[in-house]
C-alpha cells in the first residue's frame, strides 16, 4: 500500500513537472535551432512589429549564405525571382551587377523606430564577390514592408530558414563545391 501511494505521487509530480515545462514553452529534444521561441503571452507575442536590424553574407563550401537579422520575431517573408531590382516608393533601378534577382520582402516589418529613426545598420547597396551572390541592397522600408534584393550572375537555387535566438531569416544559394 505504501509503495502505491508513493508510485501515484511520484506519476503527479511528473505529471505537473511536465505540464509547467510544456507551459513555459522549453523544448527538451530539439536543437536550439529548431526551437519555437519562448512562450509569450498572446497579447504582446506579436503586438510590436519587428524590427530589421542587419544583414549579412557569408561563401561557404557549397552555399553561399544571405542572413537578415531582427529584433523581435521573424515576420512573413516572401522570396521571388524578378526581372530587375526597383526601389520601393521612387521605382528607380538598383545598380547591383548581376543578370538574375531575387526579392526579399518581409511584413510586417520595419528599419525604423517608432520616431523614425533608422535601427538598420546593414549595408544599402554592397557588391559581393560569392560564388553566387553578387551584391545586396535594401530597397524599401515603407508602410509595415522591409525590402531587399540580391543580384547573381547564374540562376539561383536557394532554400530559405528561419532560425531563433538570435532571431534571422536565411537564404542558402547553392553552388558546386569550392573547397
Amino acid at each position: 500500500m505504501k509503495h502505491t501511494i508513493h508510485r501515484i505521487r511520484r506519476r503527479q509530480l511528473v505529471a505537473l513537472a511536465t505540464g509547467a515545462l510544456l507551459t513555459a514553452g522549453i523544448g527538451l529534444a530539439a536543437p536550439a535551432s529548431a526551437q519555437m521561441p519562448a512562450a509569450q503571452p498572446a497579447a504582446t507575442a506579436r503586438s510590436s512589429t519587428p524590427l530589421v536590424v542587419n544583414a549579412r553574407w557569408g561563401g561557404h563550401c557549397t552555399y553561399d549564405r544571405l542572413v537578415i537579422d531582427l529584433k523581435g520575431y521573424v515576420p512573413d517573408v516572401t522570396v521571388r525571382r524578378v526581372a530587375r531590382l526597383y526601389y520601393d516608393g521612387s521605382g528607380k533601378p538598383v545598380p547591383l551587377p548581376g543578370r538574375y534577382f531575387l526579392e526579399i520582402r518581409l511584413h510586417p516589418a520595419a528599419a525604423h523606430d517608432g520616431t523614425g529613426k533608422s535601427v538598420y545598420k546593414g549595408p544599402k547597396l554592397q557588391r559581393i564577390w560569392l560564388p553566387k551572390l553578387k551584391g545586396i541592397a535594401m530597397t524599401g522600408d515603407y508602410e509595415g514592408y522591409v525590402t531587399f534584393g540580391a543580384a547573381f550572375d547564374t540562376r539561383p537555387v536557394y532554400n530559405t530558414s528561419r532560425l531563433h535566438h538570435p532571431e534571422r531569416f536565411v537564404l542558402d544559394v547553392k553552388h558546386a563545391n569550392v573547397c
